[in-house]
């Protein structure tokens, strides 16, 4: 009897992994690899809302390379990578060194620069339009002080660094977590090692803390690239749905939702738009970590 019980497990064992892989394997097709493969083949096709569409080859990316508006969202898309990635991988570093310390208060303070990531992007969105208004709160203290009202809406490159700096301000205390993590496992004997050579702050930071966090500053940097590169929401919520003055401040994402949605969206065209910028993001981490492989070796 034991021995025919111990042959049943052992016939099963090969499908009982297959058995609790299916949930997620499940959740995957239908919510990831179904809807990439559905954007792929639509991407060759003139597929409006309503209609099927037919076969066009490569007549969306043909178009795409005519398309002003294109080449204006992968300007802003661009930008945004310039503008946010350095200050998301130096500025959550350097908070995570002012609130490392256990001292008396500073839970207060982790909690209150980490609070910004888990509020809502559009509460947050529409607090920065408020304050950033033609008659918000900051145009009204610089009108008090003689500095006069200053267009941050309605300008198109202040709009675009408004909206990084939403991103930077929403992207500090997560990233801080990431560097709080790393830096817990940087051994205390080198920094009390550097201290007896003589080494001040600054130069610990460079020779002791930046080389052991190396690693995590390349992956803080991959996850705020891809990110970046895909913004849609701040943008969105600061510039409104036509992007800005004139759609200038049109980021590719942004373009996708305009061109793919309503009753006459182009669904073809905008899969065409999301098979690049999927392209694109690849190739940004991939060149992130062939940089950080080239550093090792």
């Amino acid at each position: 009897m034991a021995l025919s019980t111990v042959s049943r497990v052992r016939r099963q064992l090969p499908t009982s992994p297959w058995l609790f892989a299916a949930p997620g394997l499940l959740i995957t097709g239908v919510f990831i690899l179904y809807p990439f493969g559905s954007t792929l083949a639509n991407a060759f096709t003139d597929r409006r809302t309503l209609l099927p569409g037919h076969f066009v080859g490569f007549a969306n990316f043909r178009e795409l390379w005519h398309d002003d508006m294109f080449w204006t969202g992968l300007r802003n898309s661009t930008l945004y990578i310039v503008g946010v990635v350095p200050a998301l991988v130096v500025l959550p570093l350097l908070l995570a060194l002012l609130v490392q310390k256990n001292i008396p208060g500073i839970t207060f303070f982790r909690s209150a620069f980490y609070t910004p990531v888990v509020a809502s992007i559009v509460v947050v969105g529409l607090i920065w339009v408020w304050l950033l208004d033609e008659r918000g709160l900051v145009n009204s203290l610089l009108e008090t002080i003689g500095v006069g009202r200053i267009g941050f809406l309605s300008d198109q490159w202040l709009l675009l660094f408004s909206a990084m700096a939403v991103t930077v301000w929403k992207g500090l205390g997560y990233y801080m977590i990431i560097y709080l993590a790393a830096l817990a496992n940087v051994p205390r004997e080198l920094h009390e090692a550097a201290s007896v050579d003589g080494a001040g702050a600054v130069r610990r930071f460079f020779t002791v803390t930046v080389p052991a966090v190396r690693s995590t500053m390349v992956l803080v940097g991959a996850l705020s690239s891809v990110a970046a590169f895909k913004v849609f929401s701040e943008v969105y919520l600061m510039a409104g749905p036509s992007g800005g003055p004139a759609g200038e401040d049109t980021t590719l994402v942004m373009l996708v939702q305009r061109t793919g949605t309503g009753l006459t969206g182009r669904v073809g065209y905008a899969s065409a738009l999301s098979v690049v910028v999927f392209v694109v993001t690849v190739a940004l981490m991939l060149l992130v970590l062939r940089a950080d492989r080239k550093e090792d070796a």
